[in-house]
């Protein structure tokens, strides 16, 4: 990991993912402020030598009197990254929430790792340009154990200047940061590499099935596919069957590094950018549907290579 022992960042979603980055940069030297509305949340980050804020704002404005030019963003959901960013007036006898916008110094840069649909990721830029910061978009993958042990990939959307000041956290919480072109190309290649992840896990899985049924054993399927022209990360990595990759999920009960329904809900973002684009994905469109089926039950907090287990129920079913 990066050492750097003066710098300080304000870190908002404290989160699955969000807490082991923020606790990453902690042990990396890096004064964390940050704050989540999950009080378990705060309870992990301030174990983890977070310095845990009353607000996101009271967050921001104390990095930013100690210098720090860097808010980092990991939220669920577009709604929520925007709610973040302007506060509110307060109703129904709700006190009002002050945004982090106006709680940031000037020309301060803000980096959304949230993975979020591609017509918010717009909102969000135009917020915080019209509010005078600048931007960058950096979801990531890896799941919750590259959360934790600092080797996610980094896809970064935004002005190379940009993407260099904020090389030494990346570098921190990331192993692989891939520079994808402007504000919003980020969040593009996540939503693009995650729809070749659950269509691959899907076509992973029913091979598996179809073999169990022709008497092929796992260990023959894997070893034949896994050295030839089947071979992916779905199965060489996250193979949905226990015994040919021991670190896999499918060792431990499906236990989740990414759960059925987050898998879903970046189906969902993509589903959404192929309507808007109005290209041909028949097979994005048909791993959408498959993963919300799976994450309506108990598989959304299964790690998505559980997905056999339905298309197992579901063969046993037809025949």
């Amino acid at each position: 990991m990066t050492e750097n022992t003066a710098a300080t960042v304000a870190f908002i979603g404290l989160g699955n993912m969000g807490g082991p980055m923020a606790a990453n940069l902690v042990q990396a030297g890096y004064t964390v402020h940050g704050f989540d509305l999950v009080p378990d949340a705060l309870e992990r980050a301030r174990a983890a030598g977070v310095v845990i804020a009353d607000s996101g704002a009271e967050a921001v404005r104390t990095a930013a009197k100690e210098g720090s030019g860097l808010v980092i963003t990991m939220l669920p959901a577009g709604r929520h990254v925007v709610g973040a960013l302007r506060g509110s007036e307060g109703s129904d006898g709700k006190d009002p929430v002050e945004g982090l916008l106006t709680a940031a110094a000037p020309d301060t840069l803000f980096m959304d790792c949230s993975t979020i649909a591609v017509e918010d990721s717009v909102a969000v830029r135009e917020l915080i340009a019209e509010a005078g910061h600048r931007v960058l978009d950096a979801p990531v993958s890896g799941g919750t154990v590259g959360a934790e042990a600092g080797t996610l990939a980094m896809m970064v959307g935004g002005a190379a200047e940009d993407v260099a000041e904020a090389m030494p956290v990346l570098e921190v919480v990331g192993q692989r940061i891939v520079h994808c072109g402007p504000a919003g190309n980020g969040l593009a290649a996540k939503v693009c590499n995650n729809m070749i992840l659950g269509a691959s896990m899907i076509a992973v899985s029913e091979a598996f099935v179809l073999g169990e049924k022709l008497g092929l054993s796992n260990e023959a399927l894997f070893d034949v596919a896994s050295n030839a022209t089947g071979q992916c990360w779905a199965l060489t990595t996250n193979c949905p069957v226990p015994g040919p990759v021991p670190t896999s999920p499918a060792n431990r009960d499906f236990k989740p590094g990414f759960a059925g329904a987050l898998m879903a809900k970046d189906l969902g973002l993509a589903k959404s950018a192929i309507e808007t684009t109005g290209i041909e994905g028949r097979m994005g469109l048909l791993a959408e549907e498959i993963y919300a089926a799976f994450a309506q039950g108990e598989g959304g907090s299964k790690d998505f290579s559980g997905i056999i287990e339905l298309i197992r129920e579901q063969s046993t079913r037809a025949a």
